[in-house]
């Protein structure tokens, strides 16, 4: 058996303008193409039918097919990386390993591993930046330090795009946002026997019943974002998330798009690199708040409150339709998610840990970078957080963004019936608890955090 490069793909299931794959494609050493169902993942989720394993083996199935086509095998492994990787090694004559960076804590310490068992038997790693334009220290202040408010990193990061934009050669490759041209370089597959392809119920999982948002996205959608994106009765958003997520498409095509055809989109996209940024520079927002001051709010953490809450029973019709949107598609709009995260931990004080986690279990585009930045935003703990005296109004919400009643009315239609529950809390009672708790949480922090 000839030497071969190994291609791990991760959160970039496509062929085509893949970073990592095009530099793969492009080594002395024909390209095997390797995809791990991860059990270390896997065996954590609670649903037989979770969509999201679902729409990741549909991806894989695809360009399965596509390298059939070309007569070049793919292997897609069932298993803990731990224990796969040796067995791969034995199997084959690995010259380098090649994939895409995945920044969440879980998979640097995979990929740490992996490293130091390559370097043990004398074979490169090399990884790629894909799933975001910037990354690392690529947008940082002057003096090199990382931005932790997002409006003058956004300024930053336009202005450095342009710069590297036009310091870029005609003709080379930008880094940063053109497409990677990888079809080019598709005879450097390696060729040999075709490998079988696992099925889902042989992971223990099953289709869902849930629809899968397409690739494409109208033309005027994104020209008009700015104004309808707020509406969620309106298809005013690209529902990419999910695509986004799992990289089955190019996120340097939709910034080139959404820079010709609207900034307010452009926007959203680099949202997704300044949250990855602070996942990066400051991991320990995964576990706890940006700021430390915030681990001093005494919650309440009422579990049926908070079980009302999953299921849409709170008595505050936009929650409750954008909560049982969630349950029943793994979809939110972006403006309830706001407007539910706020209720959960301002109304009802509830950790906003609690529904960062049910989210994590719930959205089809869940990542842990974005879904963490929005969970400390509405609580006020994280970076360009709101104050904690911004309380959502969720009646003023519904009459500015759903004024006709028309998204309530879909998924909450005993609306304005006898079944309909009472609020589960006083809004005017909830707001002044609210800052009443804040300020003396963060008193004590204060007090605490001097000595």
């Amino acid at each position: 058996m000839p030497q071969i490069t190994i291609f791990w793909f991760r959160r970039d299931l496509r062929l085509e303008d893949n970073a990592g794959l095009f530099a793969a494609l492009k080594d002395s050493a024909p390209v095997l193409p390797l995809f791990i169902f991860d059990r270390e993942i896997l065996d954590e989720l609670n649903d037989p039918q979770d969509a999201r394993v679902e729409f990741i083996h549909h991806a894989i199935s695809g360009m399965h097919g596509q390298l059939q086509e070309m007569g070049a095998p793919m292997e897609v492994r069932y298993g803990k990386p731990s224990e796969i990787w040796p067995e791969l090694l034995a199997e084959y004559d690995v010259k380098a390993v090649y994939t895409n960076r995945d920044y969440e804590p879980y998979a640097r310490n995979r990929d740490s591993a992996l490293q130091a068992l390559l370097e043990e038997r004398c074979i490169a790693w090399r990884d790629f930046k894909d799933h975001v334009i910037f990354d690392g220290n690529e947008v940082v202040k002057d003096d090199g330090t990382p931005y932790v408010v997002f409006t003058p990193y956004s300024r930053m990061w336009k202005r450095v795009l342009h710069e590297k934009m036009i310091s870029t050669p005609q003709g080379e490759i930008s880094y940063h946002f053109r497409s990677f041209p990888t079809e080019e370089h598709f005879d450097s597959f390696y060729r040999g026997e075709i490998l079988p392809m696992i099925g889902l119920d042989e992971m223990g999982f099953s289709p869902s019943e849930i629809t899968f948002p397409d690739k494409e996205v109208p033309r005027d959608l994104i020209r008009e974002y700015d104004e309808t994106r707020n509406f969620p009765a309106q298809r005013g958003t690209s529902r990419l998330g999910i695509h986004f997520r799992f990289g089955t498409i190019s996120i340097r095509e939709k910034a080139r798009r959404a820079q010709r055809l609207n900034d307010t989109f452009l926007t959203e996209l680099i949202w997704r690199d300044f949250y990855s940024m602070i996942l990066q520079h400051f991991p320990h927002v995964a576990e706890g708040p940006f700021r430390e001051k915030y681990s001093f709010i005494p919650w309440r953490n009422n579990e049926e409150e908070f079980a009302a809450w999953k299921e849409g029973r709170t008595g505050y019709p936009i929650v409750d339709a954008g909560m049982r949107e969630l349950n029943a598609t793994g979809f939110m709009h972006n403006r309830v998610r706001m407007i539910v995260a706020s209720f959960l931990t301002k109304h009802l004080l509830i950790d906003w840990r609690w529904g960062e986690a049910y989210f994590a279990e719930k959205l089809l585009d869940f990542e842990l970078a974005s879904n963490n930045g929005g969970w400390q935003w509405a609580a006020g703990s994280g970076t360009d957080a709101a104050p904690y005296f911004r309380v959502f109004n969720p009646y003023s919400q519904q009459k500015k963004f759903d004024k006709n009643f028309q998204y309530i009315k879909k998924w909450v239609p005993e609306y304005q019936s006898v079944s309909y529950p009472e609020p589960i809390v006083d809004h005017k009672m909830a707001r002044q608890r609210c800052l009443d708790t804040y300020k003396a949480g963060l008193a004590q922090a204060d007090a605490a955090l001097v000595k």
